[in-house]
């Protein structure tokens, strides 16, 4: 079945997004040195309202990047240490009765709030653990029968030690499919690790400036969800995440909650690299943070010593890349490690047939074109779009010319687009 077409991204939209997403990215990088990547990914799964796992030893920097993240963002973050003493009411809140009003008031957990880091989630008892399912699936919370809605965006960083194994419980199968990606910082390299012992006292995530807001994040949001998918790619992903089901050492594979994380976040990543549509190698790409932790392996796979990561690969050699023209192609074989890079090639040209087709009433966008050539009706000539999605016909409008609903909604384009900073009037300082 064929998704409904929508109208894709102004050029401007899409060039403002990617340099917001790119200097909230320098902010976190002046803390977190040496793991671009990592960075890029996670504020992949915030524009695609998804959750963070960081899984690694101690001191590498987990709970500095969730920290530098919260803070480059002007909104509200806490912090709840999980202990194995923790209650769930300590999470999610608490309804008081007030002898004052006679009457119950609720008092919301520190989970209200726009970032919430988790720090060393695996200390705390399985019910507490379980206080989150709700408020990471459906963005509520829900305390003696009443729902409460938590802020958005809404994003939960949590970190773990797989190391150590004393005092610790292990995450259950149904929360580790909440998070959207389960990413390893790993040991900075000689030149990194020197940098930072020279600016130790220096680089503290309490002296990032906000980059931006939550209003802005919220649209940056809204327009992820515009992003382009092909039919093919979304095919590539059912296929690949079925390969994974029928793979002879998986027990359980990715769910279909899988493979719509993935799509999501390849809708988020594209738009940080500049793109208004998605291509395979943004998938390939996130296939190892989104799928890895999701596929159970069996007793003697794991005896075997056999990693998801090698699954995955081995479901990247077998699940053939699809054409641009829906045809079917052959996927190169992945790296030595098994997981597929996190970096994407540079974009091929609109005309791969990945890109957004042009739009029935008579409109051709592609993602190198700054211009906008609407269809004319009743032989008015709309004013073309300036570059940077100025408005169409706002000129007309202030001459008191007739308001048709083309001219009226290129408007409310251009008035978000002043408000938010994406393209429109006021292009982003700095980008």
């Amino acid at each position: 079945m064929t998704q409904p077409q929508q109208e894709p991204l102004p050029a401007g939209h899409i060039s403002g997004f990617a340099a917001l997403a790119g200097r909230l990215a320098d902010a976190v990088g002046a803390v977190v040195l040496g793991k671009d990547e990592v960075v890029r990914l996670t504020l992949t799964a915030l524009f695609a309202q998804g959750h963070v796992l960081l899984e690694d030893v101690p001191g590498v920097g987990k709970t500095t990047l969730a920290r530098a993240l919260a803070s480059t963002v002007h909104g509200q973050w806490r912090r709840i240490q999980f202990t194995p003493d923790l209650l769930p009411s300590d999470v999610s809140g608490v309804t008081i009765f007030n002898q004052a009003t006679r009457g119950f008031e609720f008092h919301p957990g520190p989970v209200f709030a726009n970032i919430v880091i988790a720090d060393e989630i695996n200390r705390a008892s399985p019910k507490t653990q379980s206080a989150l399912l709700e408020v990471m699936e459906e963005r509520t919370v829900t305390v003696d029968g009443v729902r409460h809605t938590v802020p958005r965006p809404f994003l939960v960083v949590a970190t773990q030690n797989p190391v150590e194994m004393d005092g610790t419980y292990r995450l259950p199968e149904a929360q580790l499919d909440r998070f959207l990606m389960k990413l390893s910082v790993g040991y900075p390299d000689e030149a990194v690790e020197i940098e930072v012992l020279r600016g130790a006292n220096l680089r503290s995530p309490d002296n990032l400036e906000p980059v931006t807001d939550t209003a802005t994040v919220g649209e940056m949001v809204r327009m992820a969800q515009q992003v382009h998918v092909a039919d093919p790619l979304y095919a590539y992903a059912v296929r690949l995440a079925a390969a994974t089901r029928t793979h002879p050492q998986v027990r359980v594979g990715v769910s279909p909650r899988g493979v719509i994380a993935l799509t999501r976040a390849a809708c988020a990543y594209a738009l940080i690299n500049g793109r208004g549509y998605v291509l395979p190698e943004d998938l390939k790409a996130l296939l190892g943070p989104v799928f890895a932790h999701r596929i159970l392996l069996t007793p003697d796979a794991q005896l075997r010593g056999t990693t998801s990561d090698e699954v995955l690969a081995d479901a990247m050699r077998t699940v053939p890349v699809p054409l641009p023209g829906g045809g079917g192609g052959t996927t190169p074989p992945p790296p030595a490690n098994g997981r597929a890079s996190a970096r994407v090639a540079p974009a091929p040209p609109a005309t791969t047939g990945y890109a957004a087709p042009a739009q029935s009433n008579g409109t051709t966008h592609t993602s190198r074109q700054a211009q906008h050539t609407p269809a004319q009706h009743h032989g008015d000539a709309h004013t073309p779009a300036q570059p940077r999605g100025a408005a169409h016909t706002a000129a007309r409008l202030h001459e008191g010319g007739p308001a048709t609903a083309q001219s009226v909604s290129n408007v409310r384009a251009a008035a978000r687009g002043r408000l938010f900073g994406f393209g429109g009037l006021r292009p982003l300082p700095g980008s």
